[in-house]
C-alpha cells in the first residue's frame, strides 16, 4: 500500500513538472529598451529580480524598489554583473505606508524625465491581520491599495512619456476571491488566503477600469498571472517548517523565478502588445480571467471606493 501511494505521488509530481515545462510561455521578443525608463516594484528577489534583469539585458534604465537599502544594493550589483548594464538603481519604497508611496512618487517625478514601463510586481502572503497607520489591512494595502495609489501618482509621467505601459502582476488565485464591497478592507471577515485572492482580483478590476480611463492617452495597462513559482512570496509565513516545505515543493513542481517572469517581460517589451490594453495574460498570451473581474460596472465601483480608502481621486486623464 505504501509503495502504491509513493508511486502515485511520484507520478503526479513528475506529470505536473512535465506539464509546466511544456506549457510555460517564453518571451520571444528581442526588442531593445535603450533610452527607456522602467520601474519594478519588489525587484530585489524572485520574479521581480528576474524581470528587472530581463529589462536591463535589453538596455533599459531599471529602477527597482525595496524596503531595505542593503537588499537593494545587492540586487543592483547582481543585475549589473550579470547584464553589463550599469544604468540600474534601487529606491526605498514601503508599500505598507502610503506616505512612503507618495514620497517615492514625488522623488521619481522630480528626478526622472520619463517613465516608459511601470511594473507593479511586489506582493506578499502571510502578513497577518493588522491595520497599518493608514487604516488599511496590511495585506490588502501591500498587494492592492498601495500599487493603486502608486500608479495614479505616476500617471502624469507615464502619460507624458507615451507610448508607455503599466503591468499589474495578478494571479490565477483571483478566481477564489469574494467580491464584497462591505469587506474591501477585510473589516468583516479575514484570512490570509482570502486577502491574497481578493487583492489579486482587485488588481485585474483596477486594470479594466484604468484601461477605460486611459483610452486614447497612449498609456496601456494589462494584468497577468505569472505562473506558480517558488519566490519571495512565502517569506512571511511564520512557521519555518511550513515555509520551507512550501518553497521546496513549489520550487520543484512548478516554475522557477526566471520562467515566471516571462509573461511580465512579454507585456513589457513585445511590440505586438504595445496598443493592447485592459487584458489579462498568462503564459505570454491572452487568457480568460474570472467573470466578475471583467465586469465594467463593478470595476468602476471598486475604483471609486478605492479612491476613498487611499485618499486620492484621479482627475480626468485628458487633463493630466
Amino acid at each position: 500500500m505504501i509503495w502504491t501511494i509513493l508511486a502515485i505521488t511520484t507520478l503526479t509530481v513528475v506529470s505536473v513538472k512535465v506539464f509546466q515545462r511544456l506549457t510555460c510561455g517564453v518571451c520571444q521578443s528581442s526588442a531593445r529598451l535603450d533610452g527607456k525608463v522602467t520601474i519594478v516594484t519588489g525587484g530585489t528577489s524572485g520574479t521581480g529580480l528576474e524581470t528587472a534583469r530581463g529589462l536591463a539585458q535589453r538596455g533599459a534604465r531599471v529602477i527597482i524598489t525595496t524596503k531595505s537599502s542593503r537588499r537593494g544594493a545587492a540586487a543592483v550589483e547582481e543585475i549589473i554583473q550579470t547584464t553589463g548594464n550599469t544604468n540600474v538603481s534601487s529606491r526605498l519604497l514601503d508599500l505598507a505606508s502610503l506616505q512612503s508611496v507618495r514620497q517615492f512618487s514625488k522623488i521619481i517625478t522630480k528626478t526622472e524625465k520619463r517613465l516608459d514601463i511601470l511594473i507593479n510586481n511586489a506582493s506578499a502572503f502571510g502578513l497577518g491581520n493588522h491595520v497599518t497607520k493608514d487604516g488599511l489591512q496590511v495585506g490588502m494595502q501591500v498587494n492592492y491599495f498601495a500599487p493603486f495609489l502608486l500608479t495614479c501618482l505616476l500617471l502624469p509621467l507615464l502619460k507624458s512619456s507615451a507610448p508607455s505601459r503599466i503591468i499589474n502582476v495578478s494571479s490565477i488565485k483571483h478566481n477564489y476571491a469574494v467580491m464584497d464591497f462591505d469587506n474591501l478592507n477585510m473589516e468583516r471577515y479575514w484570512s490570509d488566503i482570502l486577502t491574497y485572492a481578493n487583492s489579486k482580483l482587485y488588481l485585474i478590476m483596477m486594470t479594466v477600469e484604468l484601461s477605460r480611463r486611459l483610452k486614447d492617452t497612449g498609456v496601456t495597462v494589462n494584468a497577468l498571472h505569472p505562473g506558480v513559482s517558488s519566490s519571495a512570496i512565502f517569506k512571511n509565513i511564520p512557521n519555518d517548517a511550513v515555509r520551507k516545505v512550501m518553497e521546496k515543493s513549489v520550487g520543484f513542481m512548478y516554475q522557477n523565478p526566471k520562467e515566471a517572469s516571462q509573461t511580465t517581460l512579454h507585456l513589457a517589451v513585445t511590440p505586438e502588445v504595445e496598443t493592447v490594453s485592459g487584458q489579462y495574460f498568462s503564459n505570454c498570451r491572452k487568457a480568460k480571467p474570472s467573470k466578475v473581474s471583467q465586469d465594467p460596472l463593478l470595476s468602476k465601483q471598486l475604483w471609486e471606493e478605492t479612491e476613498k480608502l487611499v485618499g486620492f481621486s484621479l482627475p480626468d486623464c485628458s487633463k493630466l
